[in-house]
């Protein structure tokens, strides 16, 4: 019996659509900022702009050296994630599909690594790379986001493994395949929908992060999109076009991969959090 609509109904709607708006807000702002000359900024930063000023992405992509950042963050962002997927995936494939007591706590440790905090490591994390001569580096950052995570892509493979039966790999096993080849040849291809949400969830904490590059890669040429654009709060204290046009800049690209990637983010959660 199809129930009627009502005031209630409505309600939600209308609350629902609210926060549509209360959300999208910061970004119609980021957008039209972006897109103004200073002299439209100055007289307002809500109306549309008169018309598309594109001088601010000019000066933020060259005289800013967005460019080097760019691909600086790329680096970073690419590596992390395809070393986090090898690790990640082949870690749960062995903690799930192992027999043993040691196994199931093995993998309760790894899974725990999620509620510790980041910042608590910082400090010593920062002396280690230090003494190994890696601070100024892009694998200091590379190193750092693979270490913290890792316990995240582990628990969304193992939460996807945990639903999956294991005849393929043991018919695999029958015909002959050692275990890194019914891994790499049976399982793995299995593991697409939640690779996909392992590289949406982690590219975004990676490209995103500010602090770790700030503090790995400070003092050098080797910085990332988002110590680039903040190196703007100085040199373009009062040009907000610009600074908003280089943010414009650094997160397309990671929207762009989650709307190719975005029918894998909830399938991949709903495994783990069923496993």
């Amino acid at each position: 019996m199809r129930r009627r609509y009502g005031v209630q109904n409505l309600a939600l709607e209308l609350i629902f659509a609210a926060f549509g708006v209360i959300a999208l807000f910061p970004i119609y702002i980021l957008v039209v900022v972006a897109f103004k000359s200073p002299t439209d900024v100055a007289q307002s930063a809500l109306t549309p702009p008169t018309e598309l000023y594109l001088d601010n992405f000019m000066v933020a992509w060259a005289q800013a050296d967005l460019a080097r950042a760019f691909v600086q963050t790329m680096l970073i962002t690419a590596v992390s994630v395809a070393v986090l997927i090898c690790l990640g995936s082949a870690a749960a494939y062995g903690l799930v599909r192992g027999s043993g007591r040691i196994n199931r706590i093995l993998l309760m440790l790894m899974i725990l690594g999620i509620s510790i905090p980041i910042q608590l490591g910082m400090v010593p994390l920062y002396q280690l790379m230090r003494d190994l001569g890696l601070l100024q580096t892009p694998w200091s950052v590379i190193i750092f986001s693979v270490g913290a995570y890792l316990p995240l892509t582990v628990f969304l493979y193992s939460g996807f493994l945990a639903t999956q039966p294991s005849e393929y790999e043991e018919a695999a096993q029958v015909d002959g395949a050692n275990a890194f080849q019914s891994f790499s040849r049976v399982v793995f291809p299995l593991l697409r929908p939640v690779t996909g949400t392992v590289v949406i969830v982690t590219s975004i904490h990676v490209w995103n992060d500010f602090l770790t590059p700030l503090l790995y890669l400070g003092g050098s040429d080797a910085r990332t999109l988002t110590v680039a654009i903040f190196s703007f709060r100085g040199e373009y204290a009062t040009e907000w076009g610009v600074v908003f046009a280089g943010i414009l800049i650094s997160i397309l690209p990671i929207v762009l991969v989650f709307f190719v990637l975005q029918k894998y983010v909830i399938k991949g959660f709903a495994s783990g959090l069923k496993g």
